[in-house]
């Protein structure tokens, strides 16, 4: 009785696993090429109703930064590796690219 349903988890897992749409794709690798390009970061600064301080440093720093590999490389490979296919255009061609 408990071998359908780990069969079936177990299905469920592999298409986990599969490619998901091209759009979707390019859509989530657009991070890993803007961090290709240059290091992010954030800074908060904040005072609480009692006097209270605070500060954040937020620092994003790739590998693919850091080995300068080419942003539309990574955007490239990124979606071939989640879709199975080639973007539909380079993202230097974005206006993600830009920001």
């Amino acid at each position: 009785m408990i071998r359908p349903y780990a069969a079936l988890v177990a299905l469920g897992l592999l298409a986990a696993c599969g490619p998901v749409p091209l759009e979707q794709a390019e859509r989530s690798c657009v991070a890993d090429a803007q961090l290709a390009q240059r290091p992010r970061g954030t800074v908060a600064f904040g005072m609480g109703s009692g006097g209270q301080t605070g500060a954040a440093v937020s620092i994003g720093i790739s590998s693919d930064y850091l080995m300068h590999r080419d942003p539309d490389q990574v955007f490239a490979a990124c979606v071939q590796q989640r879709a199975g296919q080639a973007p539909t255009r380079p993202f230097s061609a974005m206006p993600d690219s830009r920001m």
